[in-house]
């Protein structure tokens, strides 16, 4: 419950906009891993799914972004990505034009296989 009120308050501190456009992605990972630990981690909300930290997603200034991408997804989606500004690890959204639904799902699904691939955490 502590982590869900650190959540609340980081997102409650964003404007409006970003704070409806994260609450959106918060829901669907959420539906996509019930069983994950909302936490923050790196000053970020994120998912965990055991140790080990699925997604992150934040707020800033101009923009939103989800974490961690990795070249695997930049290569695979490389079409579902155009028009989306990114970092080397991060995918950058507003609240006028979000993470599509599915491209949001499968960011988090192919993240968890990756995982699960790696083994067990330190």
């Amino acid at each position: 419950m502590a982590e869900t009120s650190r959540i609340d308050a980081y997102l409650n501190r964003l404007p409006e906009d970003q704070r409806t456009a994260l609450n959106r992605v918060r829901k669907q990972v959420r539906s996509l891993l019930p069983n994950a630990e909302e936490t923050i981690s790196y000053g970020m909300p994120a998912f965990k799914v055991g140790d080990r930290a699925v997604v992150w997603f934040a707020g800033w200034k101009a923009h939103c972004s989800i974490y961690p991408l990795t070249d695997r997804f930049l290569r695979s989606h490389s079409e579902a990505l155009k028009g989306f500004q990114r970092t080397k690890g991060s995918l950058h959204f507003t609240p006028a034009v979000p993470i599509p639904d599915d491209l949001l799902a499968a960011l988090v699904r192919e993240r968890l296989g990756d995982l699960e691939r790696e083994g067990p955490g330190e």
